[in-house]
């Protein structure tokens, strides 16, 4: 019998998934697969290694957010776990499984799982910290800490288009230099981020070119622009439209980015807080094996 540990946040999300998990132990157990439930700790200290060990597990599965995610796949990259990994989207933003349809069709995904069909996807490297979906910094990255709970709970996606729209009256255009591949680029920018899906805080397909597989990360930057321009960047991201071919946004594919500033930025992963600039960005191709 295959087992899988399922690594579930308790309050993304409405905290609603803790409700699912009767009906998710059940759907696998039907398909002659144990689930064992592991509930998201910021102790870590090893734990979940030893417990995926002990376990003995076929694969894990993430539930929650993008910031679980970003913690589960951090787990396995640090703790050396080569194991195949499911994605349940249950928090306010799901980005990289909306981006890759997991969870369009619940049993249909059950079945996927099942049957083991995977594939392989590429990963980003920030210093010590890994991201599966994007790293940015710039005027509004900071909006996913900022927004509280309560408000999360309340709007969903909502709540940061709400606490954005506030934000612009303070957009500043910020310098940034950036390498990438051994080429170099200075810009003006508004924010920038480092995506490896083509879906980034909820807005679809925001790059044709981007690709989960391809062994490269696509970075967007913002331009320093008039309103009238900002808002067309900002309309069409919000309509599902790309913008890498936008005149007001900077386009660049690369492994791997240096990106610096004059000013202090902080940057984000996956939604969770990262390092000050300068970042230094590596794709990790083909990291890790997906459910898809």
């Amino acid at each position: 019998m295959k087992k899988l540990v399922l690594a579930y946040n308790p309050v993304s999300g409405h905290a609603a998934f803790k409700k699912k998990l009767d009906k998710i132990i059940a759907a696998f157990q039907q398909r002659n697969i144990m689930i064992l439930p592991y509930r998201t700790r910021i102790d870590n200290h090893g734990f979940f290694e030893r417990f995926v060990e002990e376990a003995q597990a076929d694969g894990i599965i993430a539930a929650g957010g993008d910031g679980t995610v970003h913690e589960v796949v951090n787990l396995m990259r640090h703790g050396h776990i080569e194991l195949p990994l499911a994605i349940f989207g249950s928090g306010t933003s799901n980005d990289f499984a909306t981006n890759l349809h997991l969870n369009d069709n619940m049993t249909e995904y059950f079945d996927t799982i099942a049957a083991g069909r995977t594939r392989r996807v590429d990963i980003g490297k920030c210093g010590e910290t890994y991201f599966i979906n994007v790293a940015s910094a710039g005027m509004m990255t900071s909006i996913a800490h900022e927004v509280n709970a309560r408000m999360k709970n309340a709007l969903g996606k909502m709540a940061y288009y709400i606490r954005g729209i506030g934000e612009l009256p303070k957009f500043r255009a910020l310098p940034l230099t950036i390498e990438a591949d051994g080429r170099q680029a200075e810009v003006e920018a508004y924010l920038f981020v480092v995506i490896n899906s083509a879906t980034v805080g909820s807005m679809k397909n925001v790059a044709d070119s981007a690709r989960v597989d391809d062994g490269r990360l696509d970075l967007l930057a913002v331009k320093k622009c008039n309103v009238a321009q900002l808002m067309k960047v900002s309309g069409d991201l919000i309509a599902g439209k790309p913008v890498d071919r936008s005149p007001h946004v900077l386009h660049i594919q690369a492994r791997h980015f240096t990106v610096s500033s004059s000013v202090a930025l902080r940057s984000d992963l996956d939604g969770e807080e990262g390092p000050m600039l300068p970042l230094t960005i590596d794709t990790i191709p083909q990291a890790i094996e997906v459910f898809c």
